[in-house]
């Protein structure tokens, strides 16, 4: 855990239309066009992306499975565009009784539903719908979605998303917007939840978390501790960053949640083990800055009072402090820079500094960069065509 301080496309060209197929010179396959679509929209070209998602949609060939993959990746890429609305219609179109539906509807449409449910009930509806088609497929009543050779990372994928279904429903019980986290059944309806989750995949990060989440609300420190430090089991020969790899690969949000939960906890060296790794990967993050301001504080507070914390050895309270103040003015100065929504934050933030400043702890100089900070920099991005032959 070091001490974080703060810091001072190829273009694509456009898809064009085939002419009518021939021997010679054969349209794609509406696989080629799905496979290249996917490819886009791992790269977060959306734009792109819905040209060959359109192009396989209006072709007269592929199968009905491929039609429908068509039409989930194109809700996909109309949810990251911000037309919501039209993305539902079109998960919608993909489950009875819509008259185009599959006959096996897939589990995906009523995840994505489940997430765009403004009604919990209607919400935990859909991830229990999903939770049912996905545990089908796995009893063999009804085709995986991998074939052959990948047909154990079919199941696998399927256990995951039974898993993230179940976290999903814990989530909708437990949000404070609605009526159901003052359900008196709330709590051993999230217990029960996740013990099926767990009993399908007892060492998933995301269900442990969510876990040590729950157990937070019922007041458990030590339970949600236990289960945020809970790990599938390694070898004696696997590398000690090996925990730490696995959860820089959970998302962003997942991994900004987990160090909430690990400064709730009092683990504070693991917290900001973690978010230092989040700050690694976006270092306009707010909350990740928020959270590491918090996060130093804390450590500051314990240090002062006499105790220690693991990576802080050989610093005094101030010198933690001060690190403090760089984050947390740091998070103040993207706040306004992004016009961030979050105002529990900023408030948070303005009142940790209000207190800094009332124990006479000022920023910490800013240091020249004597081989420059950057400034000149330049678009090095190439041009370059892709195109679908």
């Amino acid at each position: 855990m070091g001490r974080t301080r703060t810091k001072a496309k190829k273009s694509v060209s456009a898809v064009t239309n085939s002419s009518q197929s021939s021997s010679s010179s054969a349209a794609p396959a509406i696989s080629a066009l799905l496979d290249k679509a996917q490819e886009l929209i791992v790269q977060c070209d959306f734009p792109l992306a819905r040209k060959f998602i359109d192009r396989a949609l209006v072709g007269d060939d592929g199968s009905v499975s491929e039609k429908n993959q068509a039409k989930e990746m194109m809700g996909v890429v109309l949810l990251e565009t911000g037309e919501v609305d039209e993305a539902r219609e079109l998960f919608l179109s993909l489950l009875p009784p819509h008259p185009t539906a599959p006959t096996h509807p897939p589990p995906s449409a009523h995840l994505y539903l489940a997430q765009l449910s403004a009604d919990p009930y209607t919400a935990l509806k859909h991830y229990q719908a999903a939770i049912d088609i996905l545990q089908t497929q796995l009893k063999g009543k009804a085709p995986l979605p991998a074939q052959g050779d990948e047909h154990d990372e079919g199941e696998d994928e399927a256990r995951s998303n039974i898993v993230r279904a179940y976290v999903g429903m814990v989530e909708v019980w437990m949000d404070p917007e609605y009526d159901l986290c003052f359900d008196p059944a709330a709590s051993s309806t999230c217990d029960s939840l996740l013990a099926n989750a767990l009993q399908i995949d007892p060492h998933n990060l995301e269900a442990l978390q969510c876990l040590a989440s729950v157990r937070l609300s019922q007041e458990k420190t030590e339970e949600a501790l236990t289960a945020l430090l809970t790990f599938p089991p390694s070898s004696p020969d696997a590398p000690p960053a090996r925990n730490q790899a696995l959860v820089a690969a959970l998302p962003l949000s997942v991994r900004l949640a987990r160090a909430k939960l690990l400064l709730e906890c009092g683990a504070y060296h693991d917290a900001l083990d973690v978010l230092e790794n989040v700050l690694a990967s976006d270092d306009s993050s707010v909350e990740g800055w928020y959270l590491m301001g918090w996060g130093w504080w804390l450590v500051a507070e314990r240090q002062k009072e006499g105790g220690e914390v693991e990576g802080s050895e050989g610093l005094t309270w101030e010198d933690i402090a001060r690190d403090s103040r760089d984050c947390l003015e740091t998070c103040q100065m993207l706040h306004k820079s992004q016009s961030d929504p979050d105002t529990p934050i900023l408030e948070h933030v303005q009142e940790l500094l209000g207190t800094l400043d009332a124990l006479g702890i000022t920023p910490s100089p800013i240091q020249d960069d004597e081989e420059g900070d950057g400034d000149g920099w330049e678009d090095a991005s190439d041009d370059e065509d892709i195109e679908m032959s």
